[in-house]
C-alpha cells in the first residue's frame, strides 16, 4: 500500500485490524467506544467514555492545543476501562480529498501505486511528499467488467500527525486513520434494521448535529448520494441561555445539561431553538433536492448532542412532512454488564463516529 511508503498510520481501508477502540474528537469531546464480536454477524457494546474538551482546543477539526486534548483522551481511555491500546481515529472530511478513478483489472499493486500516485499528481493541490495517501479497489467498474473502480483518499500530513500525537502522548496505539464520514456510513449500518424495510431502496438523510456544526448525509442503499455541512450546531442553544439569563458560557452549558434553568425556559429559549433547529433541517432536505435529480426523502435520523432534546424528532417529522427518529447504533446489540442501559440511550446518538471506527476491528 501507498500508506507503508508515505506514512504507516494513512490506512484509510486497513481491515481485520482487532481489538480497535474507536475514538471521535469533535470541538467539545472525545468519544471512545469498543465492541465485541457477538458471533453470526452481530456485536456487543463491551464498554464507551465520553470525555469533555476545554472550550476552543479544538475548532473546525484543527486542534489548537495537543497537550489539552491529549490529556483528555487519557482521562477518557482511563474511564474506558480496557486493557486494549490500539485505536482507530478519523479526521474530519473537509480534511480529505477523495476521488474514484477506473483502472485496468489485474493491475499487480506496485503498478497500481504508480497509477494512483500519477492521478494524485494531477487532482491534489500540494506536492506528494505533504501528503498521506491511500486507495482502495471498490469493484468492477459499472461499466466495463475489465476494468475496476479505486478509490484514492489524500490529507495534509501535519493533520494526520496531530492526532497520531495525541493517540501516542496519552500511550495509545494508532493504527489507522479513517474518514468521519465514512465512519457515519459503517455506523448507519447498524442503524438501517430498525427502518422500515431495513431502509432498503430508499432514501435516508441523516443529520449529526454537532456543538458547532451539522453534517448532513443522504443515503440509499448506504451509499452516499449527497453531503454537506452546515453552520449550526448545540452551541447556539447554550448562546441562547447566556444572552437570556445573563450566564458565563460555563454556567449555561452547565445549566443545560443539568436542567438548572428558570420555568420560561422551555417557552422562552429552547421551543424558539427547536423550531430554528427543525428549519435548518427543511432548509438542507432543500438543498438536496435542487442539488440532485431526487425530490423525497423517506426517513430523517437525528445525531448528535441536540438529537434527544424533547420532542424534537416530532417537531423535525411535522416541519419536514418526513417521519424521524433519533440514531442509536446499539439497538440491535447486546451490552456487557457495566453499561447502563438508560445512560446509554441517551449518549447513543452522540456516538455514531466512535462505534463506526469501533467496526474497523471486524470484516
Amino acid at each position: 500500500m501507498l500508506a507503508e511508503k508515505l506514512g504507516p498510520v494513512m490506512d484509510l481501508f486497513k481491515t481485520k485490524v482487532s481489538s480497535l477502540i474507536g475514538v471521535d474528537i469533535s470541538s467539545s469531546s472525545i468519544k471512545l467506544v469498543e465492541l465485541a464480536d457477538a458471533g453470526k454477524g452481530a456485536f456487543r457494546l463491551e464498554r464507551y467514555a465520553i470525555e469533555p474538551l476545554p472550550k476552543d482546543v479544538v475548532a473546525d477539526g484543527n486542534i489548537a492545543n495537543l497537550d489539552q486534548v491529549s490529556d483528555a483522551l487519557k482521562r477518557a481511555w482511563k474511564r474506558l476501562g480496557s486493557r486494549h491500546r490500539g485505536v482507530a481515529l478519523a479526521l474530519p472530511a473537509a480534511m480529505v480529498i477523495t476521488k474514484k478513478i477506473i483502472v485496468p483489472s489485474g493491475q499487480k499493486e506496485e503498478e497500481l501505486e504508480l497509477m494512483v500516485e500519477a492521478e494524485a499528481n494531477q487532482y491534489i493541490p500540494f506536492a506528494l511528499d505533504e501528503v498521506n495517501l491511500d486507495f482502495q479497489i471498490l469493484g468492477p467498474a459499472p461499466n466495463n467488467p475489465d476494468e475496476v473502480e479505486v478509490l484514492i483518499a489524500a490529507s495534509r500530513k501535519e493533520k494526520v500527525e496531530d492526532r497520531v500525537a495525541i493517540a501516542e502522548a496519552a500511550g495509545l496505539k494508532p493504527r489507522v486513520m479513517d474518514v468521519e464520514s465514512y465512519a457515519t456510513q459503517e455506523a448507519f449500518k447498524l442503524i438501517a434494521p430498525s427502518l422500515p424495510a431495513n431502509g432498503r431502496d430508499q432514501n435516508i438523510a441523516l443529520l449529526d448535529i454537532g456543538a458547532h456544526v451539522t453534517h448532513f448525509y443522504v443515503l440509499r442503499n448506504n451509499q452516499f448520494l449527497f453531503s454537506r455541512d452546515q453552520a449550526f450546531g448545540g452551541n447556539q442553544l447554550t448562546h441562547d441561555i447566556q444572552r437570556s439569563f445573563n450566564l458565563s458560557p460555563e454556567e449555561a452549558e452547565s445549566a443545560k445539561k443539568n436542567q438548572g434553568l428558570p420555568e420560561n425556559y422551555d417557552a422562552d429559549v429552547l421551543q424558539p431553538f427547536m423550531e430554528t433547529l427543525a428549519l435548518e433541517v427543511t432548509r438542507a432536505l432543500q438543498f438536496f433536492f435542487t442539488s440532485t435529480s431526487y425530490s423525497q426523502v423517506d426517513q430523517v435520523i437525528l445525531a448528535g448532542g441536540c438529537a434527544l432534546l424533547p420532542g424534537l424528532d416530532e417537531l423535525v417529522a411535522k416541519r419536514a412532512g418526513v417521519p424521524t427518529l433519533v440514531a442509536n447504533p446499539f439497538a440491535s446489540m447486546t451490552a456487557s454488564e457495566r453499561i447502563r442501559p438508560r445512560q446509554l440511550a441517551q449518549d447513543a446518538p452522540l456516538l455514531l463516529v466512535a462505534c463506526g471506527l469501533a467496526l474497523r476491528s471486524f470484516e
